[in-house]
């Protein structure tokens, strides 16, 4: 019997025919305060804590997604998203931003009811954070992400989530150097940074636009 032949998955760059080939996703929860607290924790005690998603969670922008199976309660989390072309192991917070490529709006997609029955349940979140095409992601702009700058997302037009990148708990940098401690980054490893307050519902036949400073808009659909 002949091996499968697997396709890796790849996100569009800017001004390139080129795609970047995605190796691991990795997210930061819980880094931007405002939402800490909305999600009832204490930013002032927290230190970052990573969760992961399967590469082929990616899905280009400008797509209609079918509704995600066994959720009735389905959330948005715009964040700014990172590519890395270098990586290592204990990476100095000074040389963290060297191992960048680019940097891309993104949305964290998730089954929130999921994610509540496993907290409640003390169980792992894989399959509210982890499912197919939970990982939207626009063009990649090439280059060091902006500190500053506006992050925002609306749903057929009405602003959802509004806020700015230095209200970050932990800078991209800092994240970089910190989930170094825990895997040795590699190239084509993706880093989600956080979500500004605001989470909340998708409905079927939903438009939503995902913006942050310096990358191209995300836009993605979810069928009726």
């Amino acid at each position: 019997m002949p091996l499968p032949h697997v396709a890796p998955a790849t996100l569009a760059i800017m001004g390139t025919p080129d795609r970047f080939p995605v190796r691991r996703i990795f997210c930061v929860g819980q880094n931007y305060a405002d939402h800490a607290r909305e999600m009832g924790s204490d930013p002032d005690r927290q230190k970052p804590f990573f969760f992961t998603k399967p590469a082929d969670a990616v899905v280009d922008g400008g797509t209609v997604l079918p509704f995600p199976a066994r959720t009735a309660d389905l959330h948005h989390e715009v964040e700014l998203v990172v590519a890395l072309s270098g990586g290592g192991t204990d990476i100095p917070v000074a040389d963290a931003a060297g191992l960048i490529f680019g940097y891309a709006a993104g949305l964290d997609l998730t089954r929130r009811d999921l994610q509540a029955e496993a907290k409640k349940a003390g169980r792992p979140w894989d399959m509210a954070k982890g499912f197919d095409r939970s990982a939207p992601i626009g063009p990649l702009t090439p280059g060091i992400p902006p500190a500053s700058g506006r992050i925002s997302l609306t749903i057929n037009g009405d602003p959802r989530q509004s806020g700015t990148l230095d209200q970050m708990i932990w800078n991209v940098p800092e994240i970089i150097a910190e989930l170094s401690t825990y895997v040795d980054l590699r190239p084509g490893d993706l880093i989600f940074t956080g979500t500004p307050a605001g989470v909340g519902p998708i409905l079927r036949g939903d438009r939503l636009e995902a913006m942050v400073e310096g990358a191209a808009p995300l836009l993605v659909a979810f069928a009726g």
